[in-house]
């Protein structure tokens, strides 16, 4: 019960690594807020976990203000929802691609803090945790605004953990490799077999990230278990960015 009595949210909990890291939490004694653009998918998880669920576009100030007087002050905020553009050169991702990209990975780690940092300062802690991608630590060809996006959350993260540090709050990053979720298919450009045995032969432990790794891992860095720990940009990848 490593995070008994805290209470969290997890934006884009309501499937992939977010479910898994909302399943996590509330396995270890967390009240968690479920947020999810699709207000049914987070309701089920929430239900599932004894949780609650909120709607929350992430990339809209205003609907992260509505979500922030809905769930009050929190001890741990998660920033994973997030979204690519389909393998491509970079000419070819257009302008609407390119700022829906932007605006759902990094403009909502910047919205969530304005709203919710003053809070933690007011309370004199705080963990939060961004899910950035290997993608930002070791980029491919052809997301190149994708792995930009994720590059920049990583930068964020250093950056607010410096700033944050004297009131007590901590800010980390996960950095997992492709696993299965919904953004599967868009990574590899299609999901086919052949396509999976091509993404698994760079991965050295030969799987993808799951949610359960995932859920392992933010775990660990939302708890006084890292309390020393802030900053960092934590592979979770079978080895991939080596």
């Amino acid at each position: 019960m490593r995070l008994a009595g805290r209470t969290a949210i997890v934006t884009g909990g309501g499937s992939g690594f977010g479910a898994g890291i909302a399943r996590k939490f509330a396995s270890e004694g967390a009240t968690v807020w479920v947020a999810d653009i699709n207000l049914d998918a987070a309701r089920a998880i929430a239900q599932e976990i004894d949780g609650k669920a909120v709607a929350v576009d992430v990339a809209r100030n205003d609907s992260v203000a509505a979500m922030v007087s809905q769930t009050g002050p929190v001890d741990i905020l998660v920033n994973n929802a997030g979204i690519t553009h389909l393998p491509k050169p970079m000419e070819e991702v257009d302008e609407d691609e390119f700022d829906r990209v932007l605006a759902v990975n990094a403009k909502s780690v910047y919205l969530t803090a304005r709203h919710m940092v003053p809070l933690m300062k007011a309370a004199g802690r705080g963990a939060i945790l961004n899910v950035a991608s290997t993608a930002g630590i070791s980029p491919r060809a052809n997301l190149n605004w994708y792995n930009a996006s994720k590059g920049w959350m990583i930068t964020a993260t250093q950056t607010m953990a410096v700033e944050l540090a004297p009131f007590g709050i901590r800010v980390n990053a996960l950095a997992p490799v492709a696993g299965e979720t919904p953004l599967l298919a868009s990574f590899m450009g299609e999901d086919t077999p052949e396509m999976r045995a091509k993404f698994l032969s760079t991965i050295p432990i030969g799987r993808f990230s799951t949610p359960e790794d995932m859920g392992n891992a933010a775990c660990f860095l939302c708890s006084d278990e890292a309390s020393m720990v802030t900053g960092v940009a934590l592979p979770v990848d079978g080895g991939r960015v080596i």
